[in-house]
This record gives structure tokens, C-alpha cells and sequence, in this order.
């Protein structure tokens, strides 16, 4: 049997006693015995006894190529011999300036500027802010344009449109575009109402524009996959009809691809896959092969040009971070992008992507399995009902990790997000996990058991 580190006692206690865990309640928390994560290799996390766990939710979406990919790592390392950070505000530097080109070559086309962030959160949060004031300082009155940045009466157009079960982040006008309750209902006295449209429905998506008419600044939206709504898919064509609809009624697109981007359903960006060129793209998580917080705000250029005036304009968009655009995450991201190309990560998915498929067909299967919905590599294994004080989802996080696998659950819908550079017999081992934990759970939640953490 491994042996914990000397140190894992005082860690589990210090943890205790100061630590304050994200989307976790601390009551149950402070009851498990914490798993803590001391290094990792390829696509492994390793705790302080040295066990493996297969990381097969890529460290929440973001790690691409494997952890301590020589190449990235030494990126990093080279960045740390000229310098760890300095701002972008008033100044550039060599490695935000090259992601920017690389990045603005790789995305849709039309989208040509780059705005810096670092996360999710901010980024989503930088695209709706900028649809708002690109409206709001914009006097033009050629009603007959079809450029966005030159449709008249800006000053009405106000409302965002996002859909149902949405989730952008934790920034309060992320969260405003946000339509999962469990989430977003406390802060509801702090947040800007928006128009909900049904997801996979264009129909009431233009009910929503008629019933505004000229007042729609932008649609916010994830493409193709609503990830923490549990892996909702929507229908093929709903995004191209979404910016048809937008072009049709003269509002922005924002597509908010974070946890789509980079690879996760099968292109660099999923937008890519109906042939769909947003407004706005926000991307975070994968950017950097999920090394160092990094996010960016794709535009385009008409959305640039909205900002642009002389000094006492005051058209500035008044926004920025300490850490935007910090060179050690873009050094990450640049290597992130080499790997793409020299490992040819894309291409090599697609054998892995039709595995997964197969391998989920027997886990759908089971009949404590309800549904089974996925993208790609975007998998979500929804259960059948339970009470929720059963926390069936979390059981099954115990019993792969008791296995050897990590997984993450969305309520009761369990995430499988691997990433991209699994092998395949790693793949097989974490989906055989997750289906042994799956009948485990349900059976230790049927005679009584408790929940208990990996041994």
C-alpha cells in the first residue's frame, strides 16, 4: 500500500483550517478526506502517495496536450529568463503581440483584434461590455448599412439575448447572461435581465427580435455545446440560423467558446463546424494547453473601429487587468499552438473521437445511465432521477477516483472532458471506470452506504 507524504497530515489541516473551495460546500467537504494533487505526468494527476488518477476532466477543461509537455514547459522556462509580467497598458511585448496574429489567423474570418483577459469570466464579460458601448457611442444614421457599427438609434439597442440553461462565468454581467438558477438566483437583485431564448429553437429566437425591434445589442451564446448545463447539444444548423438571425436584425453575435475552443469537438474553434464568423469570440481555458490563466476577446474589425475617436471623445473602452496579456501565459499559448501543429492534434482526434463514441454506446447502456450527450470530446452522462440529497453525481466522482480516474459531476450528470493528447487505451481504461462507478454508486446509495473518499 502507498504511503502518504510526511507532509499530507499537515496539508489536509492546513486546508481545513484556511481554505475555501469553489462551488463546494465546505459542511460536506470538511468531511472527505481531501485528494491533493502533488505533480502530474502526460495526462495524469499523481497525489501526495503517489497515486494515478487518469485526468479525464483535462484540470476543468483547460489542460490540452498533457501535463509537463516538454515543449510548453520549456516555453515557459525561456519566457522566465526575459521577464515573468509586465502591463499592457501603455506598452506591448514580444509574445502578446505574436499569440495576437496567431490567434486572429486561426480564428473565423473577420474577427482581426485581440483583447486580453484571464479567464472565462472576463472575457464573456469584455465582449458584452464592448457590444454595449460599441451601440451606445455609436451616432451613425445610415439606416441602409449593413455594417453593425452603422445601424441607427444605437442608444435603444440595450437588451442581450442568451439562452436558456446558459453559463459564461462568474463576473456579475457573465453571470446576467447566465440562465442556470442554481448559480445565478442569489445574485439576482445585482444582475441586468436579458431575453431567454429556448436553445435549438430559431423560431423563438426571432419571436424574441420581433418583439424587440431595433432594441438587441447582441446574442451571447456556446456553440454547438451548452457545456454546464450538462453537455446540451443543440441541433445541427441552430447556430448558423442564430447569425442569420443577427445579421437579419442588425445585433452582434457573441460566440463564447472557452470550453468549446481550442479542439474540444473536433475543430481548432466549434463556430468552424457550420461555418459561423462571430462579432465577438471569447476563449480561455485550452488557450494556453491549460498551463497558465490566459483568456482573449476576439472582434472584428467594424467592432474596433466603434472605439475609435480623438482623446476627448472619450471613446475608449475603459477596461483592463493587471495581469492582461501576461507573457509568461502567452508564451504557454504560443507553444500551446506549435503543439497543435507538430504533434498534429486535430487529426489524430479524429480516431479517438470515433473510439468514444463506441466505448459510450455500452455506457449508455446501463440502466442507471438516462442519457449520454456528446461533441467531440464534450461528454456529459446524465443518470437516472434520484433525491438530490443522494448525490448520486458526486458518488460517482468517489468511486472513480477509489479507481483511478477523475471525473467531475454536474448535478447528476457526469463530465468526461479528456484531454486531447489521451491515449487511446487510457481513454478505454477511463470510460470502463467511469461505467464501473456508475453501477457502484448507485448500488452503495441503494443498501445505505455512506459517501467515502478514495482510500
Amino acid at each position: 500500500m502507498q504511503t502518504l507524504a510526511p507532509e499530507h497530515a499537515q496539508l489536509v489541516e492546513d486546508d481545513r483550517a484556511c481554505l475555501w473551495h469553489p462551488f463546494t460546500q465546505q459542511r460536506g467537504w470538511e468531511g472527505e478526506e481531501p485528494l491533493i494533487v502533488e505533480r502530474a505526468e502526460g495526462t495524469d494527476l499523481i497525489d501526495t502517495a503517489g497515486r494515478r488518477y487518469i485526468d479525464g476532466v483535462s484540470s476543468l477543461w483547460a489542460n490540452v496536450h498533457g501535463h509537463r509537455h516538454p515543449r510548453i514547459d520549456a516555453a515557459v522556462r525561456d519566457q522566465l529568463d526575459r521577464v515573468a509580467h509586465t502591463t499592457m497598458l501603455g506598452l506591448a511585448h514580444p509574445a502578446a503581440i505574436r499569440l495576437a496574429r496567431r490567434l486572429t489567423d486561426l480564428a473565423p474570418e473577420g474577427l482581426t483584434r485581440c483583447f486580453y483577459s484571464d479567464s472565462g469570466s472576463t472575457a464573456t464579460e469584455i465582449a458584452l461590455k464592448m457590444a454595449f458601448q460599441m451601440w451606445r457611442q455609436n451616432d451613425a444614421s445610415d439606416t441602409d448599412s449593413k455594417d453593425p457599427a452603422s445601424v441607427a438609434n444605437p442608444s435603444r439597442r440595450t437588451r442581450f439575448i442568451s439562452l436558456r440553461d446558459a453559463y459564461h462565468g462568474d463576473t456579475i454581467g457573465s453571470v446576467s447572461a447566465g440562465g442556470i438558477d442554481l448559480f445565478h438566483s442569489t445574485y439576482r437583485q445585482l444582475l441586468f435581465e436579458t431575453l431567454e431564448a429556448e436553445p435549438g429553437d430559431a423560431g423563438h429566437m426571432q419571436r424574441l427580435f420581433s418583439d424587440h425591434p431595433g432594441e438587441v445589442a447582441a446574442v451571447i451564446m456556446e456553440p454547438l455545446v451548452q457545456g454546464a448545463a450538462g453537455m446540451l447539444v443543440h441541433p445541427p444548423g441552430y447556430l448558423r440560423a442564430v447569425r442569420e438571425l443577427c445579421d437579419r436584425h442588425g445585433a452582434l453575435l457573441i460566440c463564447d467558446e472557452v470550453a468549446t475552443g481550442f479542439g474540444r469537438t473536433g475543430r481548432m474553434f466549434a463556430c468552424e463546424h457550420e461555418g459561423v464568423a462571430p462579432d465577438l469570440l471569447c476563449v480561455a481555458k485550452g488557450i494556453t494547453g491549460g498551463y497558465l490563466p490566459l483568456a482573449a476577446t476576439l472582434t472584428t474589425e467594424a467592432v474596433y473601429e466603434g472605439f475609435l475617436g480623438e482623446h476627448e471623445d472619450f471613446r475608449t473602452f475603459f477596461h483592463g487587468h493587471t495581469y492582461t496579456g501576461n507573457p509568461l501565459a502567452c508564451a504557454a499559448a504560443l507553444a500551446s499552438l506549435d503543439v497543435f501543429e507538430e504533434e498534429r492534434t486535430l487529426e489524430r482526434l479524429v480516431c479517438k473521437t470515433a473510439l468514444l463514441g463506441k466505448l459510450l454506446e455500452e455506457v449508455e447502456a446501463i440502466p442507471e445511465v438516462a442519457q449520454v450527450r456528446r461533441r467531440g470530446f464534450m461528454c456529459g452522462i446524465e443518470l437516472t432521477d434520484h433525491p438530490v440529497e443522494l448525490r448520486m453525481g458526486h458518488r460517482v466522482t468517489l468511486e472513480a477516483r477509489r479507481r483511478g480516474a477523475i471525473v467531475r459531476p454536474l448535478g447528476d450528470t457526469v463530465i468526461l472532458m479528456p484531454p486531447l493528447a489521451i491515449a487511446e487505451a487510457d481513454l478505454e481504461r477511463l470510460v470502463a471506470i467511469t461505467a464501473e462507478a456508475i453501477m457502484a454508486a448507485v448500488d452503495g446509495a441503494a443498501s445505505g452506504g455512506e459517501l467515502r473518499a478514495a482510500a
